[in-house]
Formats: C-alpha cells, sequence, structure tokens
C-alpha cells in the first residue's frame, strides 16, 4: 500500500464538502464528485462562506485557504479522479444498494492500491466489501458533524478489512488533525451514534407521548445535561433523512418493528423538511442556516 497523496471524496452534500475541505487543508490533491452540478455549486459557494468567516475571525489565514482551494476540485466526472485515487471515502446517500453499486464502480476505476472507505455509521463494512474485489481494502472512516470542527473520527474494520488498511487509515486521520478510534468490531451505528440514538428515541417518545415540547426536550438536555444542543437541533443539523434511513436500515436487518423510523420523523421526511439544509425540521432556519426562534415543530 503506497503513500496516500491524492483522495476522491464521493457526495457533494454538507458531509461529503467538508471532509474534501478537510482532506485539501491537510495537504491532500482532493477531488469531491457528485452527479449533480448543481450540489457541486452548493458545496463550493458553502465551503467559500464558510472560509471566509473562518478567515475572518483569525481561524484560517488567506494563504491557507486559497492553498486549499487551489488543491480542491469539484466535478460530476468519476472516472479521471478514480483512476489517481489514494483513498477514497464514500459520503453518499444512506442506502445500501447505492453504496454497493458505487463501490463496485469504484473497484473497477481505482488503483488496486486505493483505500475504499465509507462514511457511513449506519451500514458495516461487511455488507459493502463484498461488492468489491478487494475487501481487506475496505472500511468504515466515519466523520462527525460539522466534519470541519470534530476531531474524532471512528474506523470500522470489516471480518476482511486488512491491519494494513487500519494502519493507512488511522494515520491518514491522524494527518487530518483528527483523532481517531478504532473499533474492532463492526455494529450497526458505532459507537458515537448508538449513544445518541438512544438519547434521540428518548427525546421523540416524550415528545410524541406529550411530555414536553421540541423546545422543552432541547433546553434541559442544554442546561441540565450540559449538550452542546438538543437531541431535535442535532438531527436538524446533521439531517432528519440521515436518521430515517439509518433506521430502515436496521429494521431490515433485525425485522424490529421498535426499530422503524419515529411517526414524527417520517411525517417531516415525507414532506421534504430534513432541518437545515432544507430550511426547515424541528425547526425553521434562514438562508444564513440561522434557527429562527418561535418556530418549533410541536407549534406548526
Amino acid at each position: 500500500m503506497g503513500t496516500i497523496d491524492r483522495i476522491l471524496v464521493i457526495g457533494a452534500g454538507t458531509m461529503g464538502a467538508q471532509i474534501g475541505l478537510v482532506c485539501a487543508l491537510a495537504g491532500f490533491e482532493t477531488a469531491v464528485y457528485d452527479l449533480a452540478e448543481t450540489a457541486l455549486d452548493r458545496a463550493r459557494t458553502e465551503l467559500e462562506e464558510r472560509t471566509a468567516r473562518a478567515v475572518e475571525k483569525g481561524r484560517l489565514s488567506e494563504a491557507e485557504r486559497d492553498a486549499a482551494f487551489a488543491r480542491l476540485r469539484f466535478g460530476t466526472d468519476l472516472t479521471g479522479p478514480a483512476a489517481k485515487a489514494d483513498f477514497v471515502i464514500e459520503a453518499a446517500v444512506e442506502r445500501l444498494d447505492v453504496k454497493r453499486k458505487l463501490f463496485a464502480e469504484l473497484d473497477r476505476l481505482t488503483p488496486p492500491h486505493a483505500i475504499l472507505a465509507t462514511n457511513s455509521s449506519g451500514f458495516v463494512p461487511s455488507r459493502i466489501a463484498d461488492a468489491t474485489g478487494r475487501p481487506d481494502r475496505v472500511c468504515n472512516l466515519h466523520f462527525f458533524n460539522p466534519a470541519m470542527v470534530m476531531r474524532c473520527v471512528e474506523i470500522v474494520r470489516g471480518p476482511q478489512t486488512s491491519d494494513e488498511t487500519v494502519r493507512a487509515t488511522v494515520a491518514l486521520a491522524e494527518r487530518l488533525g483528527k483523532l481517531p478510534v478504532v473499533l474492532d468490531k463492526e455494529i450497526p451505528g458505532f459507537v458515537a451514534n448508538r449513544i445518541l440514538g438512544a438519547v434521540r428515541d428518548e427525546a421523540i417518545r416524550l415528545l410524541e407521548g406529550g411530555i414536553a415540547s421540541v423546545e422543552a426536550i432541547d433546553t434541559v438536555c442544554r442546561t441540565a445535561l450540559g449538550y452542546p444542543m438538543g437531541p431535535f437541533e442535532l438531527m436538524d443539523l446533521t439531517g432528519i433523512d440521515i436518521g430515517y434511513h439509518t433506521k430502515k436500515a436496521r429494521y431490515e436487518e433485525s425485522g424490529d418493528p421498535q426499530d422503524l423510523p419515529s411517526r414524527s420523523v417520517t411525517e417531516l421526511v415525507e414532506r421534504g423538511e430534513l432541518g437545515r439544509k432544507t430550511g426547515k425540521g424541528w425547526y425553521a432556519y434562514d438562508r444564513h442556516g440561522n434557527k429562527i426562534e418561535g418556530t418549533p415543530w410541536i407549534s406548526r
């Protein structure tokens, strides 16, 4: 397994775009691929706005920003960047059929030495690796939102993931300025999201049971438990559809009705109200992603 110099990020959503910038800021030649040109344009604009604020606040120099964008490419062509990639980070939609088809294509397009990693926390490596001819070089590299800020990344090995792949992925995470945590046994949701999921599910039960409002539950979690944001605020930040698809996937595995998405989450997804990225979720947001006060879901 050679040196990692070029990284390909699949998916220009909130996570994919930020992961791409993190890689570029760390000195890697980085390509961000998406099927939709509109998604790429939106990602580029959001990253430009985010880095402009970072420069203004002194967290990033203009030279660092300009150098990062010089290393960062956006495009709808997969073949070219894949052919040069040493490491791929997939951050596409949380659907297993999409990921398996994509990994099979990446297996065909990328060099034999390339590591294929997924940012998914809902699907473990063994659900994806056998779609490729290199299951020893498939793993999960799970970032947290916002990827530019959160230090922790979870690295999960599947039954066939090699020690060399794990070592290379840990080394990459450290070069990105992250704190890697390795799970030697795969489990859906890994560590952080299983704990967060338990909190989220209880919060939704309290809401749907008429015990407390969205704002009340978030306020308790922030002020009594010391959470930086409440569970509903966090769902809006990460994308309500992410949790929805994760729960659907878990139900498909378990067949347990308790693993199905909740009624209220299903309603939001069906209406396309997915959180900050759509301007409305449990709360409403302005075009800059700032919460509009007095607009919790329960009052609409």
